[in-house]
């Protein structure tokens, strides 16, 4: 892995977002498998909110609080989220396309099952995101804090962390292709060290990693 060269690993392809001229959102109640397109919402509550199955295409979400919001199966391309925050929102099998999070504050988020393609998380923190079962495809984390991130049993192609903080993250049973950790400023596996085929990291994560590794294949270190 760490041997691999620059060039083998194959470069994230990043969403080109360009929102149209928006409308403001006139703060009605968000409805199951409702259809949202070229709307602004900012500085709305949308805690509690359930929209399960809806379609969000060319959307704007500045400053939303989604506190147990329920957004499960739903779609959302084309967009940008914001400075977005709450605990328990729920995108569990939802499909992301083409869409930018940037400094979002989010906490027990669930992503189980969802599919993200040509996706950047730029800053912010997000604890405990439970990614089980996902399938990630041109995602880019860049500058954020992951915290206690669950990747169990994801497939994760063309993925990059830049200037990121992983801590207690999970790999277990995850595969990787062209998954590039050497931009990670902390890197903390908890679980699914012997996962990390398809993934490239650098010499000196090599030298951090090599405990859990030796653990991995029964090598005692004295």
């Amino acid at each position: 892995m760490a041997g691999r060269d620059e060039e083998t690993v194959r470069a994230v392809r990043r969403p080109e977002v360009r929102l149209p001229e928006l409308r403001a959102y006139d703060g009605g109640a968000w409805e199951p498998e409702g259809d949202y397109d070229g709307l602004e919402f900012t500085d709305v509550d949308c805690a509690g909110q359930v929209a399960r199955g809806a379609r969000f295409m060319d959307c704007a979400l500045r400053r939303c609080a989604l506190d147990e919001t329920v957004l499960s199966r739903a779609r959302i391309i084309d967009s940008v989220w914001s400075g977005v925050r709450g605990v328990g929102t729920d995108l569990s099998q939802a499909s992301l396309r083409d869409v930018e999070v940037v400094d979002g504050r989010l906490g027990g988020l669930q992503l189980h099952g969802a599919v993200l393609e040509r996706v950047v998380v730029r800053g912010g923190k997000i604890d405990f995101a439970n990614l089980r079962r996902a399938k990630l495809r041109d995602v880019a984390f860049e500058g954020c804090v992951l915290v206690e991130a669950d990747f169990g049993g994801a497939v994760l192609e063309r993925v990059s962390f830049d200037d990121c903080t992983l801590t207690r993250v999970d790999f277990s049973a995850a595969r990787m292709t062209d998954v590039d950790l050497r931009g990670v400023a902390w890197l903390d596996i908890a679980r699914g060290i012997d996962c990390l085929g398809g993934a490239v990291i650098s010499a000196a994560q090599l030298m951090d990693l090599a405990p859990a590794f030796a653990a991995q294949l029964g090598v005692r270190v004295e």
